[in-house]
């Protein structure tokens, strides 16, 4: 399964899930995606963040490894999103509308926000995703 920010022809956004990418372009070629706002079949992808460039490695094997290659999965993401994106800290939602609104230049953002305010954020038509951040020792 895959889910997609979406966004219709008059600028509501959207997600929803397909099968695969060939599911979404059929349903989209059809007209069956429709906006859940106004109904409007005119329906495209929308910049999904964050946006980085990783180099494709084999799958692990999910075997009794003790989650050490889920870790290690998301250990090399934070090293991407650390070596590719600002940390803005605690100000993260203040600074992805600063971004999202044209005050300052656009640019890949990292940091901390609550439930609440990437819920705000999503709402305005941020875009916005959580990144599943582990601690660096192990416990």
């Amino acid at each position: 399964m895959i889910v997609y920010e979406l966004k219709c022809d008059l600028g509501h956004g959207f997600e929803a899930w397909f099968k695969d990418s060939a599911a979404f372009e059929r349903q989209q070629a059809a007209g069956e995606v429709l906006c859940p706002a106004c109904g409007g079949s005119k329906v495209s992808k929308a910049l999904m963040t964050p946006n980085i460039s990783v180099k494709k490695a084999a799958a692990p094997v999910l075997d009794d490894d003790g989650g050490r290659a889920s870790r290690a999965m998301v250990d090399r993401l934070r090293e991407e999103v650390e070596a590719n994106c600002d940390y803005v800290g605690p100000k993260f939602a203040e600074e992805a509308r600063r971004i999202h609104y044209g005050e300052v230049g656009e640019r890949n953002i990292y940091g901390e926000a609550t439930l609440k305010e990437a819920k705000e954020l999503k709402d305005e038509g941020v875009e916005v995703a959580p990144i599943p951040w582990m601690s660096r020792h192990d416990a």
